[in-house]
């Protein structure tokens, strides 16, 4: 497969000035300032293929975001050298932003007071759609979106919704890559479960790139078949996610609502983290005990209104690959 995406030892460090306290502390810092580096990006390389999914995760602070800003040519790099569909993107940011999409999940680029079309429209001529083209492309995007509420001011819509429009508006141009920057943040189950299918629909059909960075095990499972770890700007895994779960992630949790007040849990490798009136917390060491074998306990014995199953957080993952 064509690689498309090829990092080599990227570095971004940022200088952070420093004042003391007090008039003089001003003074000092403007005719004799002091300066410290904060390394965001450490010496990192990877590549990405041509129609693949990359989850690419890390706790906040890891390097993250600085990465993609470096990928489509926000940031300028300390040193080390990036290639992004032949371009280098703090080089040549214009003629790159007309082949990639970006979606910042907590930066909007909807105007907020205007309905979603208004944004369309003026996405269409900043690309300089052709008309007929760009007509077509918004059918096509608005009905496999289901958006029905383009005359709608984006103020008034759910943050599922915007999060929707927010995609169609970086997809309007047709791009080959993608960079999704928690796209899911803050949605609720059913939304976040239909943005996941929209981009691994869009990903079949289009054979569109997908780079996705997220907190949510969730949205990586369902949508990634490989992942890079990030902690203090360093990777500490790039590989599948089959092996990630094999290596690293022995536990889960499991969240039980209860109709009637819990009984003494007593099952092979489950911890009870926290016990209520109606509900138990458990963690599972998959080493010791099956999923669904506590489920059959559970029901077995408790009074089960309902059942969440969830991996640990990702910053319990890397502390794992960091011990191993």
């Amino acid at each position: 497969m064509e690689t498309i995406i090829s990092v080599e030892k990227l570095r971004k460090v940022f200088l952070t000035k420093h004042k003391e306290a007090g008039l003089a502390g001003s003074f000092k810092s403007v005719f004799k300032p002091r300066f410290s580096e904060y390394v965001a990006v450490n010496d990192i390389s990877f590549d990405v293929k041509r129609g693949e999914i990359l989850g690419f995760l890390g706790p906040n602070g890891a390097g993250k975001s600085t990465t993609i800003k470096i990928l489509v040519g926000i940031l300028y790099p300390t040193s080390g050298s990036a290639n992004v569909l032949g371009y280098t993107p703090w080089k040549q940011r214009r003629k790159l932003a007309y082949r990639i999409g970006t979606v910042f999940g907590q930066k909007p680029q909807l105007w907020y007071h205007l309905p979603a079309i208004d944004t369309f429209n003026l996405m269409s001529r900043i690309y300089e759609l052709d008309d007929r083209q760009y007509r077509k492309r918004l059918k096509y995007l608005v009905d496999l979106f289901e958006i029905d509420y383009l005359d709608v001011p984006v103020r008034r819509l759910s943050l599922g919704q915007r999060m929707r429009a927010e995609i169609v508006a970086s997809l309007l141009h047709e791009p080959e890559i993608i960079l999704l920057d928690e796209p899911t943040i803050g949605l609720d189950i059913i939304a976040k479960q239909k943005i996941r299918e929209l981009i691994s629909k869009l990903n079949r059909e289009e054979n569109v790139t997908v780079f996705l960075t997220s907190h949510d095990m969730d949205d990586v499972e369902k949508l990634c078949n490989r992942a890079i770890i990030i902690n203090h700007g360093k990777i500490v895994y790039n590989d599948t996610l089959e092996r990630l779960k094999r290596d690293y992630v022995h536990t889960k949790r499991i969240e039980v609502k209860l109709a009637k007040a819990p009984k003494t849990l007593v099952f092979p490798g489950a911890k009870l983290i926290k016990k209520d009136e109606f509900s138990l917390n458990i963690e599972l060491d998959q080493k010791r005990g099956s999923v669904s074998d506590l489920i059959d306990y559970l029901t077995g014995n408790f009074e089960v209104a309902d059942i969440n199953i969830s991996d640990p957080p990702i910053e319990e993952i890397i502390v794992g690959i960091y011990k191993k």
